[in-house]
Order: structure tokens, then sequence, then C-alpha cells
């Protein structure tokens, strides 16, 4: 897997979020996130890699460092909105040991960004499910 470029520090999310007075900054914000996320190579982009549940195309593949003890993650999306959820779930997630994901409550960092309560149902749904995926990979590694 090639390495991805570094995902910003979810303390830089969390400031930049309360920076911001109006959901359409943070929509803004959100969107410029998303267009750092690397772009998987189409050879990665294949039905084994998609993430069920979610309204737009979400690929993730993964790898684990047992010495280091970490997860590595690469996510990319189709969509513009997507891939800014993906940059948050990777600042959260990416370069981090199994324990740490799976003892990560992503629920409240999403109520804390405000962020499911601006998204249409189907998009909370498709982040719940993405953030499943990576739970359920970190579990693997974590037993």
């Amino acid at each position: 897997m090639q390495q991805p470029a570094a995902a910003p520090a979810i303390d830089d999310v969390r400031s930049a979020f309360a920076f911001f007075d109006s959901w359409e900054d943070r929509y803004r914000f959100l969107i410029d996130l998303g267009r750092k996320v690397d772009v998987l190579p189409e050879a990665q982009r294949i039905d084994d890699h998609l993430v069920r549940g979610c309204q737009s195309q979400v690929w993730l593949i993964h790898a684990y460092d047992a010495e280091d003890d970490r997860l590595t993650l690469a996510i990319d999306s189709d969509a513009h909105i997507v891939r800014g959820l993906v940059a948050i779930v990777l600042a959260a997630c990416d370069g981090k040991s199994p324990q740490h994901v799976l003892d990560m409550d992503m629920e409240a960092l999403f109520d804390e960004l405000d962020l499911v309560a601006h998204l249409s149902p189907s998009r909370g749904n498709g982040l719940r499910a993405m953030v499943a995926k990576i739970r359920a990979i970190a579990a693997e590694y974590a037993a």
C-alpha cells in the first residue's frame, strides 16, 4: 500500500471547526480537507475495498504494522463532502493503534463537530458504516 499523505491532527480539525461560526464555513473547510486526501489508484478502487452502506462510493484499504502496533488506512470516495468526512476519520484513526481506534468515541467526535446534524440521513449512515468497518478491522488486530 502506498504511503498516504499525512492527515491533519484531530486537534487541528477540532480547532478549525470551533473557529468557524457558520455551517457554511465549516462545509467549505470540510471540502478543503477532502481535497487533501490522497486519491486511491484505479487498481485499488475495486469491489473488495468498497464500504457497504455508503450512499457514495467509498473505498478503504488498510495495513497493520505489528512491530509498531499501528494501523495505516487509505480511504477514498467519489463525493467531495465524503472525502472531507474521510479526512476527519483519517485524522482520528490513521496511524493509531487498534486499541486507540476502538477506544475513540467517534460519535462523540461527530457530535462535537456538529457533523451529523448537517448531513443527510443516508450520508450519516454511510459515515457510521465507514467507522464500523474501521472498528472491525481494529478489533481483528487488537484481539
